[in-house]
């Protein structure tokens, strides 16, 4: 299918070959992260080798961006995908039956590059088949797979561990990466034809579409980072205060899955507002929902009001599920378009990661109360930034459709 057909396109046609594979791997993944750490534990870890051994993931993910754009463009999106399903089996059967706690941090770190390949190379995919007119739902319908394994993951893995043990959920993760993998293998290989030039003419090394698109990459890509940086400090700073205040394990779990219910509500409003409305009627609510929410949970002493403001979160997130996998594909290059589509996954991965090192920095020297003010103030300047950059490209969509309807029919 075209990505031009726009009158024709329904996404249900799509559906099993576009979105199965990320559907069923994120059920594994889901699974996969709450016990982790628990697993490292068991293999005799203690606390800070075990949240290393967590951190693998992000690690895995950010030093296989580039790479993996690099391989994409050679192999294309189907391969890329078979291949990341078929080698994270591999990394989940081996967290599953190792004894050795620096074998389970290499799984995991193994399962982080895997991810970035399959993320990548959805995206891609994502762009051939789908028009412009309906690319921001497209791009919230796959953000939001991963939401849904975060919901279902969890609590197929908690059935597990009940009758079996805590391996049981590297086991579910192997056969999920397997079926994902085995799913991809269903969808048409698309860019062969531009594939096979490539070969004749020679592949853009990496170095060279980032050097051709490094304006972009530092202004709207540094936005990316932004927008990266503010949605990971939910996982790493409500948690913290819930515990902060007193709140048991269990109230937390119970609010953070509160909150995903908003988040998995909200992809669809968000992805028509994108399509609808523009890029940057989403990505600033979700940089300003954050910032507010930082400025608001020093006040928040009880388990209600910490609800309150995860749901502000939330709400700001669900909106913007697939924000920055929409804005790289408005931006990515005809020629050299997976390499740059790993440079873009790369701003993303800085923020993700960053997110969690920029509240333990602060945490490090102010208290807890004063780090969440800190960020929150930071945030409320970054969405002025965000909202700057996203506009541009909401004026660069809208001459390019005025262009594309004055233009004359052949």
């Amino acid at each position: 299918m075209s990505s031009g057909a726009a009158e024709d396109f329904r996404f249900r046609d799509i559906w099993l070959v576009a979105y199965g594979p990320s559907i069923v791997s994120a059920v594994g993944h889901g699974a996969m992260m709450p016990v982790l750490a628990l697993r490292a534990r068991d293999l005799g870890a203690d606390v800070s080798v075990a949240a290393a051994i967590v951190a693998m993931l992000s690690v895995g993910m950010l030093l296989a961006s580039l790479p993996s754009g690099a391989l994409i463009a050679r192999i294309g999106e189907r391969r890329a995908l078979m291949g990341a399903g078929f080698l994270d089996a591999a990394a989940m059967t081996l967290a599953a039956t190792t004894e050795s706690v620096a074998a389970l941090a290499a799984a995991v770190l193994l399962s982080g590059v895997c991810w970035t390949l399959f993320l990548i190379a959805r995206q891609g995919f994502m762009i051939d088949v789908v028009p412009a007119t309906h690319r921001a739902r497209a791009m919230s319908f796959l953000g939001g797979t991963y939401r849904v394994g975060v919901l279902v993951g969890p609590l197929i893995g908690a059935a597990l561990i009940k009758v079996s043990d805590i391996a049981s959920v590297f086991w579910l993760g192997a056969v999920s990466s397997i079926c994902a993998g085995l799913l991809a293998g269903t969808m048409p290989d698309l860019g062969e034809a531009k594939r096979a030039a490539a070969r004749q003419s020679g592949h853009l090394p990496v170095w060279t579409v980032i050097r051709e698109h490094r304006r972009l990459l530092a202004t709207l890509g540094s936005a990316v980072v932004i927008l990266g940086m503010t949605r990971s400090l939910r996982m790493s700073l409500l948690p913290l205060w819930a515990d902060h205040v007193g709140l048991s394990a269990s109230t937390t779990s119970l609010i953070f899955a509160g909150a995903a219910a908003i988040d998995v509500a909200l992809m669809w409003p968000g992805g028509w507002l994108m399509d609808t409305r523009g890029r940057r009627v989403v990505a600033v609510p979700v940089v300003l929902s954050m910032a507010v929410a930082c400025l608001l949970l020093p006040l928040a002493t009880s388990a209600v009001t910490i609800a309150l403001v995860m749901a502000l979160i939330a709400a700001g997130n669900g909106l913007g599920a697939g924000i920055v996998m929409t804005l790289g594909a408005d931006s990515a290059p005809v020629d050299g378009r997976s390499q740059f589509l790993g440079a873009w996954r790369l701003c993303g991965d800085i923020g993700n990661t960053g997110g969690p090192l920029l509240v333990s920095a602060v945490a490090v020297v102010a208290p807890l109360a004063t780090a969440c003010l800190a960020v929150g103030v930071l945030g409320l300047a970054g969405s002025v930034w965000v909202g700057y950059w996203t506009g541009r490209v909401d004026r660069a969509r809208a001459a390019e459709a005025i262009a594309e309807v004055s233009r004359p029919s052949r």
